[in-house]
Parts: C-alpha cells; structure tokens; sequence
C-alpha cells in the first residue's frame, strides 16, 4: 500500500488570494489510481463552481476517492462509486482515515445506483486509447485503458449523465485530448446539457502513453503532437 499526495498541474489557476486548493493525501492499494494532473485539475473546477454544503454530489470512478474527499471537506454530500474492489477498499479506508463522511459503493457506473440523482456528478475516468475492444476486468490498466478510441466509459457516461443530474445539476468531466473531448461536447449537447471546455493544460506524456506512442501515431491520434497530450475539463448543466 503507498500514501499519495497530488502534483502541482502547471498551467492550472490557483483559487484568487491563495494557494490552489488540494486534495489530501491518500492511500492506495496495488492496482489502484495514482492521483495526479487530471485529478488536480477536477479539485480546482470543484472549488470553482461552488461545490460545497449542501451539494449532493457523485464521484464516478472514484479510484482512491481523492475527488470524493475533497468534496467532502468542500462540505459536499458525497457518494462515491467504483467497479474496482480494490479501489472501493482503498476509497473506504481514505474515507475512514480522514474521519470524513463518504458513501462508497461497489458498481458499474450509474447502475450502481439505479434511480437516484445529484446535484452534482463528477468524474475522472478510464480515457487513454489502448487495444482491444473493450476495458480490462483486472490489473492495473483497468484505471485508464478505455478501448481503442479511449471511449469505451466516456460514452456511457455522456449517455446517462442527463438523467443523473437534478434541474440546474453540474457535470464536471477531465479526460485526454487523445480521446476526442470534442465528442464528448457533441454528445452531452446532444443529450441536453449546456456544455463547455473550461480549463486545458498541456503535460508530458506518461510512462503508459509513452510506451504506446508509436500504436497512437498510426492510429492518427497523435497528430503533431510527439511526447505531450492535452487534458480539459468538459463542463455540463441541466438547465
């Protein structure tokens, strides 16, 4: 098990006439998430947009449930969701740790809480490009490989976010520009949600997508672009 504390995302604003605001540190079971940039870039959109008492909220693919507590010392009505058991394990025992009150649940996405809405719906999801149709069931890649457009779990997260989200309900999503962020827009839109791109930062690539570089480039998903991906942060509400 490691203990984990967030990066600085270069290229992120700070909150005005203080330092950007950060998760806490968490720890991790073998397999699970390493918080990091695109987690950063989610706990300052939280903070901008108001996240805060009396927001029900939902973090959706919670991994170790970094988001999930920063919206609970945000003062967030948090429910936290994972399909991984070691991520559910890790999320309860941060939870646990930090003396916060979180619900986490074990379950595929929103089915793992069929019914139910928020006023708030967040989520850092599987998003790098890979081969193969569809997400591993084991291993570590299970956090990020989302099939070979990246779009296995945006996808579905874009359908269903509409009937997750109460009147006037926020949805905050970060993924790749590897994995088409402007689907993700036409999709939300097309399902009724005023939608834009709030925040972009330009970052490295990770040791994954490194390896993968040359599989990226002849799919056409690097473009010019040689050793450095875009992340953003996609902006949804319910009017």
């Amino acid at each position: 098990m490691t203990r984990q504390a967030l990066p600085d995302a270069s290229g992120a604003a700070p909150r005005p006439g203080g330092e950007a605001p950060r998760p806490g540190r968490v720890v991790r079971l073998p397999g699970v998430y390493r918080p990091q940039t695109d987690t950063l870039l989610l706990a300052l959109a939280m903070r901008r947009e108001g996240i805060g008492p009396g927001t029900d909220l939902l973090d959706l693919c919670t991994g170790s449930g970094a988001l999930a507590l920063h919206a609970a010392r945000l003062g967030a009505r948090v429910t936290a969701v994972d399909i991984s058991r070691r991520a559910v394990a890790s999320a309860r025992l941060n939870t646990a740790l930090a003396r916060l009150s979180v619900t986490v649940r074990r379950g595929d996405l929103l089915r793992a809480l069929p019914g139910r809405t928020f006023d708030a719906v967040v989520s850092n999801p599987p998003y790098v490009p890979a081969p193969g149709l569809s997400v591993p069931r084991y291993g570590p890649g299970r956090s990020w490989d989302a099939g070979p457009d990246g779009r296995v779990i945006l996808d579905r997260i874009c359908d269903d976010a509409f009937a997750a989200l109460r009147p006037g309900g926020l949805l905050l999503l970060v993924q790749s520009g590897l994995s088409r962020p402007e689907e993700t827009v036409g999709r939300l839109s097309a399902a009724g949600l005023d939608v834009c791109v709030t925040d972009r930062v330009t970052i490295p690539f990770g040791p994954v997508t490194r390896r993968r570089a040359a599989w990226l480039r002849d799919r056409g998903l690097l473009r010019d672009r040689l050793d450095r991906e875009e992340l953003v942060v996609i902006r949804g509400r319910k009017e």
